[in-house]
């Protein structure tokens, strides 16, 4: 601006505004195809084409599955493909963008909320089924309780040990060892449970002895051809016995 005033001082500022501004609506027809010059300079040189960018036709649709285009039993596939397809398309439109991510998450937060209370109803119902059973289911499970999943599975590790050790010694001798480790282990988290060791060692001594009852009435059922020739009686009861005693030491209370 400086230059140009002292070069030329018939330049004044009223002329530079004059120069600065643009002929209105001046149009050019080449090969048929009429182009449109800008407005002004300024347009051109500051994006004139942004009112071109595409506004999302539904940003004031209250329902947010109808803004999205999509069903309320829609999929969470079908809810991402549709969000993201919008997206795309109205891209570097704020307002259209913005419309779009609020519907999406608003349809999440009420899919989150569906599920937990869908998840509380089961709890409800399952406790009013208890609620209404006979009394001696009512009194079973008063007795029973399901611990951790890794207490549970740290334990049934154990005994499982225990049954494939009994198995590898089958030819050497019977499993009372084995047998006397098992019930020692089921007496030990008994009485951590319930810190009474007499109740332990109930609990425990009957866990073994129901166990090897029921074994002498399953085992003999057993296929012959199923078995081992070295797996004696004795071997397969105590099979049942270290189940039972695994259940007892897991699940009672």
């Amino acid at each position: 601006m400086a230059s140009l005033l002292l070069g030329n001082p018939n330049f004044t500022l009223r002329n530079f505004g004059k120069q600065r501004s643009c002929s209105r609506n001046s149009k050019r027809q080449i090969n048929g195809v009429v182009f449109r010059s800008p407005k002004c300079t300024m347009d051109a040189s500051f994006g004139g084409n942004l009112g071109n960018v595409p506004k999302f036709p539904r940003v004031n649709v209250w329902n947010p599955y109808k803004r999205l285009g999509i069903t309320p039993d829609a999929s969470e596939e079908e809810i991402w493909s549709s969000r993201n397809f919008l997206l795309q398309q109205y891209a570097g439109h704020e307002r259209s963008e913005e419309s779009i991510e609020a519907a999406f998450e608003k349809i999440l937060m009420t899919s989150y909320d569906q599920r937990k209370k869908t998840k509380f109803n089961l709890k409800t119902r399952l406790k009013r089924k208890v609620e209404e059973s006979p009394s001696w289911v009512k009194n079973l499970l008063s007795v029973v309780e399901v611990p951790p999943k890794e207490v549970i599975l740290r334990r049934a590790f154990l005994f499982a040990f225990m049954g494939g050790w009994s198995i590898m010694n089958s030819a050497e001798g019977g499993p009372a060892f084995q047998v006397a480790i098992s019930l020692a282990a089921c007496i030990y988290f008994i009485n951590e449970k319930t810190k009474s060791l007499a109740r332990a060692f109930i609990l425990g001594f009957g866990s073994l002895v129901v166990g090897w009852i029921c074994g002498s009435f399953i085992v003999p059922t057993v296929p012959s051809f199923l078995l081992q020739p070295t797996w004696t009686l004795e071997l397969l009861t105590s099979l049942v016995a270290y189940f039972f005693l695994f259940l007892s030491c897991t699940f009672l209370k």
